[in-house]
């Protein structure tokens, strides 16, 4: 007979019957706004002001991007969020052969300063808080919408958003990484010193436990191999002369959003206060901000099923709720048919939708942390705290993340924990509505997905060539030798990708110039 999964976490934590005050240690007895910040980072939270409202987007070319962002600008959204196609997180031009077949196919495809300004035509950036998922050329994307503030006059000052910017979860848990960790380390931490001096108010780094979540991890391994990495960085921050408050107020965090309401809204509130302790207690650090642990959430895409697609409209909800009463300060909701395609405008906009009647109609945003105090809430908050720092123990003792990834310890452990989740659905302990249980017997008729046109690919090489044919070349030759020369140092490389980029050099040639001094990195 399968195990009986009902009364137990994601993370195997056993939920008990009844809970009482015995159940809290520690007793939350601090105020929203106040060290730890286990209630929230602000006083008020959402009173003041309501967290931002994404849609991550991207399909096609910058044009067709663009005119999505509109439509959901018109919507009312708050932020952006750009989801970039494989060959531009992998560093290639639409050109390259190993970008056949896969040109803004889940992404938008950008390799030039161009695609940049067309991806924003008609948004001002000043206003608007864009926040770009990316990581191995995270520099160069940075550093094109860097050169298009300048080309419109708008000061780097009134730059907000974020670059995800965080390699070491592509390491462990999403594989698209170029360069060996060390050297992707270097540029990340590059990033934090060149914004630190031109682009303050830019978050540069997204610390993500969203993508070590979606391959199998349990809520605890989320939240102790997120922490891990946002240590990892901080340590390579230092190493590089950066003081810990200079930085360290920018440093944000993205975490997934799933089915386990309460246990969900209880990572939150234990990671936010994990966080503020290493901050202060591991490096000292003495600006308020630096402790903060302020996250965007996605709702699980792993979640979401084929399978009666409406199930995920509510699934999405539940999700996003569980999120606002965690205390986010950015949300996702993902489309009822992202297990079938990309998104279309009929999705995105009740996703959108989900979120504003959160926040509009169902009341949890008039008070900060409304659960603190449960004493299910508090309990579970503990236990995951307790459990993820056992973890991170762990990974100090393997001397840190990235040689604990070097040794493939978080790899293994999200291995493991995703082939026990798969094999309880299949015996029937964990229950997906739809899939295993309440089944139909007649395949219904599946919703419309949206359609990449297969010409976009030739329509974006056509607009690299005319590109390449009316730059300087010798211009943007000389700014990649000089960015080789750095390379082969330990100089900042930021602001010589910034000057490839007003050379007119494109996302490709950027990139290989640093394969050619980094090398490639090769999974064991």
């Amino acid at each position: 007979m399968a195990e009986d999964r009902s009364y137990k976490t994601s993370s195997g934590m056993t939920i008990k019957e009844v809970y009482e005050p015995s159940d809290v240690k520690r007793g939350g007895s601090e105020s929203p706004g106040a060290y730890p910040f286990t209630r929230g980072i602000h006083a008020k939270m959402y009173r003041g002001k309501l967290w931002t409202m994404r849609q991550y987007a991207g399909f096609g070319s910058a044009a067709e991007t663009n005119a999505r962002y509109h439509f959901l600008l018109r919507q009312g959204i708050t932020g952006l969020s750009v989801a970039f196609d494989l060959p531009t997180q992998m560093g290639r031009d639409p050109d390259h052969h190993l970008s056949r077949g896969e040109v803004g196919r889940v992404g938008v495809s950008i390799s030039t300063i161009d695609d940049m300004d067309r991806l924003f035509q008609g948004i001002k950036l000043e206003d608007v808080s864009i926040s770009m998922t990316i990581n191995a050329t995270a520099s160069t994307l940075l550093a094109f919408l860097i050169v298009l503030a300048e080309r419109r006059g708008v000061p780097l000052t009134a730059l907000r958003g974020t670059t995800q910017n965080d390699i070491l979860k592509e390491y462990i848990a999403r594989g698209t990484y170029i360069y060996p960790p060390r050297h992707g380390m270097r540029l990340v931490t590059d990033i934090f010193s060149y914004c630190a001096k031109n682009v303050p108010n830019w978050n540069t780094i997204s610390v993500s436990g969203y993508h070590i979540r979606e391959a199998g991890s349990t809520a605890v391994e989320e939240v102790a191999f997120t922490l891990a990495d946002g240590i990892a960085y901080v340590d390579a921050a230092l190493k590089r002369g950066l003081q810990v408050d200079e930085f360290a107020p920018r440093v944000a965090f993205f975490f997934n959003c799933h089915n386990n309401f309460l246990e969900e809204v209880a990572k939150f509130r234990a990671a936010r206060r994990m966080w503020a302790r290493i901050m202060k207690e591991r490096f000292g650090a003495q600006d308020a901000r630096s402790l903060m642990l302020r996250f965007h959430t996605q709702t699980a895409g792993s979640s979401l099923t084929a399978q009666q697609p409406l199930n995920n409209v509510v699934r999405t909800t539940v999700q996003a709720m569980a999120a606002v009463l965690g205390g986010t300060q950015s949300l996702h909701t993902n489309g009822f048919d992202e297990a079938l395609g990309l998104p279309t405008e009929e999705s995105a906009q009740l996703a959108l939708r989900t979120q504003q009647i959160i926040a509009e109609e169902s009341g949890v945003a008039a008070s900060a942390d409304p659960l603190g105090g449960s004493y299910m809430i508090e309990s579970l908050t503990d236990g995951i705290e307790a459990e993820a720092w056992r973890r991170i123990e762990k990974i100090d003792s393997l001397g840190g993340m990235l040689s604990a990834i070097e040794q493939r310890y978080p790899q293994g452990e999200i291995e493991s924990s995703a082939y026990e989740a798969q094999r309880s659905v299949e015996q029937g302990a964990s229950v997906v509505v739809g899939v295993n249980r309440y089944c139909e017997s007649a395949t219904s008729e599946p919703p419309s997905v949206l359609k990449i046109d297969p010409k976009g690919e030739g329509d974006q090489i056509a607009k690299l060539a005319a590109y390449k044919a009316a730059r300087d070349g010798e211009k943007a030759s000389a700014a990649l030798r000089h960015l080789e020369s750095l390379a082969r140092s330990d100089a900042e490389l930021m602001t010589s990708i910034v000057e490839c980029v007003r050379a007119s050099c494109t996302l490709g040639e950027i990139s290989d110039t640093l394969r050619g001094v980094f090398g490639e990195h090769k999974e064991l």
